[in-house]
């Protein structure tokens, strides 16, 4: 029965995200609990411009100056992703909970004024896991792990590699990342 309920309702399914997110291509996320936060995030709840699809716990801020590569950032619960400076995130990034992306610092002299930064970059099949921090101007190569609760506060061009601490530093060397087609 459950078989024969997907078979009939995934195409409805598919027409509903591809009306609320007509941006938004990963068919990975096309299931029926995306469509109800897609509906509870454009019409009820905030991140309504962004174009991808957004935990409700989770804060978007200038969606227009991230480039969301092809999962979808903010996807897990708690996430901080503030764009004002720009965030390019490459394709198969993955973002787990409580992951904040900081793009835009305060002036030291003067907190109401913010500090222009160069873009945070994540390069393409990086794991970004729970609590951990990117700082302004961050530029991560392919293929880095960051561990949980680490805080980035410099670039890390290199790639294959797993990065933790306070502040972060390189802890283990990976052997180059295997797409799976």
């Amino acid at each position: 029965m459950k078989k024969f309920f997907k078979i009939i309702a995934q195409p409805f399914i598919n027409i509903g995200i591809s009306i609320v997110f007509p941006h938004f291509k990963n068919r990975q996320y096309f299931t029926f609990s995306v469509l109800l936060r897609g509906v509870q995030q454009k019409f009820v709840g905030s991140n309504k411009k962004v174009k991808w699809p957004v935990h409700f716990t989770s804060v978007i801020i200038a969606p227009e100056k991230i480039i969301p590569g092809t999962k979808a950032p903010g996807y897990a619960m708690g996430c901080f992703i503030d764009g004002r400076n720009g965030i390019v995130i490459g394709e198969n990034v993955w973002i787990g909970p409580r992951v904040s992306l900081i793009s835009q610092n305060h002036e030291e002299n003067n907190f109401s004024k913010y500090t222009v930064e160069k873009p945070i970059v994540i390069g393409k099949n990086s794991l970004l896991t729970a609590n951990c921090i990117v700082l302004p101007g961050v530029e991560l190569g392919e293929h880095t792990i960051v561990a949980a609760g680490a805080v980035i506060t410099k670039s890390f061009l290199e790639g294959n590699q797993v990065l933790g601490g306070v502040p972060a530093k390189v802890i283990k060397k990976l052997e180059e990342y295997i797409e799976v087609s």
